[in-house]
């Protein structure tokens, strides 16, 4: 088994490079918690775990970025309120920004950066 690296930023970002999407629980209150960090954001104790995320979600807020098509055209910034409950800011890629609407399913995939990334879902 590997050894983690020290801090939450450095284990969020080392289990994306091993393909995973991983937040964390709290073992004392049982909520889940984004971003990474070292004690309960609910309840202050130090027994977070780290879980699989479902990579379920919907469309929280969003705003359109936009760019000159040889820069990669407009995007959409987001944010993705997960089923577990915590809110993620992130890019829904796949749609065209004005055909996304608040409220619209989402799932995440980890692109080869690595970083979460959204899609609507239905699309490919």
């Amino acid at each position: 088994m590997t050894e983690l690296p020290e801090g939450p930023d450095a284990r969020f970002r080392h289990h994306l490079a091993e393909g995973r999407f991983m937040i964390q629980r709290c073992e004392a209150c049982g909520r889940h918690g984004f971003a990474p960090r070292v004690l309960c954001k609910h309840c202050g104790a130090d027994r977070l775990a780290w879980v699989e995320a479902s990579g379920k979600g919907h469309l929280y807020a969003a705003t359109t970025v936009r760019q000159k098509p040889e820069k990669g055209g407009d995007y959409l910034y987001a944010m993705v309120e997960l089923a577990e409950g915590v809110r993620m800011i992130s890019t829904v890629v796949g749609t065209a920004p004005d055909a996304l609407h608040i409220g619209d399913r989402l799932r995440a995939e980890i692109d080869d950066t690595p970083r979460v990334i959204f899609r609507k879902e239905g699309t490919a």
